[in-house]
C-alpha cells in the first residue's frame, strides 16, 4: 500500500431515497440529451422512466432516447448510440439502468466525440491502443441497481463478440458529471438479479482491499464496502422492499466505486471477464461467484496477506475470525443466504476445453490487473481456478 495517492472525483453524487426528485433542480452539463436504457420496461414498469423525464423537463432538456443497451453491452451497440447522438444534436448523455447501461452511456459519449471505432481506443491484444484525442459528451447517470459502482467511477466495460474481447475503458474524462442513487429505485429488482449485483460490488471492495499497489482511500472505502454490502445484500435479496438494506447496499455498491476511482481491482475481474467474453450470456456478477472461492482459496494457498483475509472474514460479519479460511467460510454463507451456491457453468455452455484460452484472454486482455494481485498467478493457476470452479 502507499500513502501517496491523487485524490480527484470530480462528480457531483446526489444519494438517498428519493433523490431522483431533486435532479431537476442541479445545473445541467448540456441542453439536449441522449437517454440511454435498456428495453426500457422495467423503467416505465417501476416510475423511474416518467421521474427522470419530469426532472429532465423541469431542467430544461429535451430528450432523445436509446433504449438497445444488452446486459452485457457490445461495441456496436456503442457505436449505433453514438451515431444517434451526433444525429440528433445531443450535447450530453444520461443514462438510466445498471452497470451496462452507465457503461454504455459513457462509451456513447466518448464515441459521439471522437472519429473512428471504439476499438481503436481499446487497449487490447487486437485493439488500437490510442488515447481519443477529443473529451467525451458531458454523462449523468441515474443507477437503478447496486452492482458496478459506475456511477462514481471512470471505467466503462464494453464487449466485442467477434474478437472475444471484453476490456475496459478507463480515462478521467469519462467520469460522469453528475450521478443519482435513489434506493427506491432498486427495490424491484429481482432477487437473482441483486444477488448477482450484489457480489460483483462485494468484489469490487475485496479486491481493492487485497490489491498490492492499493491506496490509503481505496483501502478506507473497501474495508467500509464489505461492512455494509455483507450486512445487507442477503437481506436484499430475500426482502427487496426493506428500504434501509437497499439504501445500505446502495451505499456499499457507491463505496465499491470509490475504491476503483482511488485504487486498482485485482485478477479476479480479468478471469471472469474472459468467462463471460466466451459466452455472452453470462451474468458478470454470476461469473464473479463462481471463480470467487476457487480464487480467493489459491490466493490464500500461496500465503498471500493472511491479515488481511482475516480483516475481510470480520468484516463479513465474523468478528472472531482468526484464519484466513475464516472469509472463505464467511463468503460461501453469504452465497448461500443468497441462493447462488449452486450457479454452473455448464449451464451456459462453458465446457473445460476453452479454459486454456480464456487463461490466455484474460492475461491478454487485462493483464494490469495481475500484476495487482498480492501474490503471483500464472497461466496454469488461472486454468486451474476454472477447473476448481467448474460444475
Amino acid at each position: 500500500m502507499t500513502d501517496d495517492f491523487v485524490y480527484d472525483i470530480p462528480t457531483r453524487l446526489l444519494f438517498g431515497p428519493g433523490a431522483l426528485d431533486r435532479l431537476g433542480g442541479e445545473t445541467f452539463p448540456g441542453k439536449k440529451a441522449l437517454l440511454v436504457m435498456t428495453g426500457g420496461k422495467s423503467a416505465k414498469a417501476t416510475g423511474a422512466y416518467d421521474r427522470l423525464l419530469a426532472q429532465l423537463a423541469k431542467a430544461g432538456v429535451a430528450v432523445a432516447e436509446f433504449p438497445k443497451v444488452e446486459a452485457n453491452p457490445l461495441r456496436p451497440t456503442v457505436m449505433v448510440g453514438a451515431a444517434l447522438a451526433k444525429a440528433e444534436g445531443c450535447d450530453c448523455v444520461v443514462a438510466l439502468g445498471g452497470g451496462s447501461v452507465m457503461d454504455a452511456a459513457k462509451m456513447i459519449a466518448v464515441m459521439a466525440a471522437n472519429p473512428g471505432d471504439l476499438w481503436d481506443y481499446a487497449f487490447t491484444a487486437t485493439g488500437g491502443n490510442k488515447r481519443y484525442p477529443n473529451a467525451p459528451l458531458p454523462i449523468v447517470c441515474v443507477s437503478t441497481t447496486a452492482g458496478t459502482g459506475s456511477e462514481i467511477d471512470d471505467g466503462a466495460v464494453i464487449s466485442d463478440d467477434d474478437r472475444r474481447e471484453k476490456p475496459g475503458f478507463i480515462d478521467p474524462r469519462q467520469f460522469p458529471a453528475l450521478s443519482v442513487v435513489d434506493p427506491t429505485l432498486m427495490v424491484s429488482v429481482p432477487p437473482r438479479l441483486t444477488a448477482y449485483q450484489g457480489f460483483d460490488a462485494l468484489f469490487h471492495c475485496v479486491e481493492g482491499y487485497l490489491a498490492g499497489p492499493r491506496t490509503l482511500m481505496s483501502e478506507l472505502y473497501a474495508l467500509a464496502g464489505v461492512e455494509r454490502i455483507g450486512a445487507n445484500l442477503a437481506r436484499c435479496v430475500t426482502h427487496g422492499d426493506d428500504l434501509e438494506a437497499r439504501t445500505q447496499m446502495a451505499l456499499g455498491n457507491t463505496l465499491g466505486g470509490f475504491v476503483m476511482a482511488t485504487g486498482p481491482l485485482t485478477s479476479e475481474h480479468a478471469i471472469e471477464h474472459a468467462l463471460s467474453a466466451f459466452h455472452h450470456a453470462l451474468p458478470h456478477g454470476a461469473g464473479l461467484v463462481m471463480v470467487s472461492l476457487a480464487y480467493y482459496g489459491a490466493l490464500i494457498a500461496k500465503g498471500a496477506c493472511p491479515g488481511r483475509f482475516v480483516r475481510l472474514a470480520q468484516a463479513l460479519g465474523r468478528p472472531t475470525a482468526t484464519q484466513p479460511e475464516d472469509f472463505l467460510d464467511a463468503l460461501a454463507a453469504l452465497q448461500r443466504a443468497c441462493g447462488v451456491d449452486a450457479l454452473r457453468m455448464s449451464d451456459y455452455g462453458i465446457v473445460p476445453e476453452e479454459f486454456p484460452a480464456m487463461a490466455k484472454n484474460a492475461r491478454d486482455t487485462l493483464g494490469a490487473l495481475f500484476a495487482c494481485d498480492p501474490a503471483p498467478l500464472s497461466d496454469e493457476d488461472v486454468v486451474a481456478i476454472y477447473q476448481k470452479s467448474y460444475r
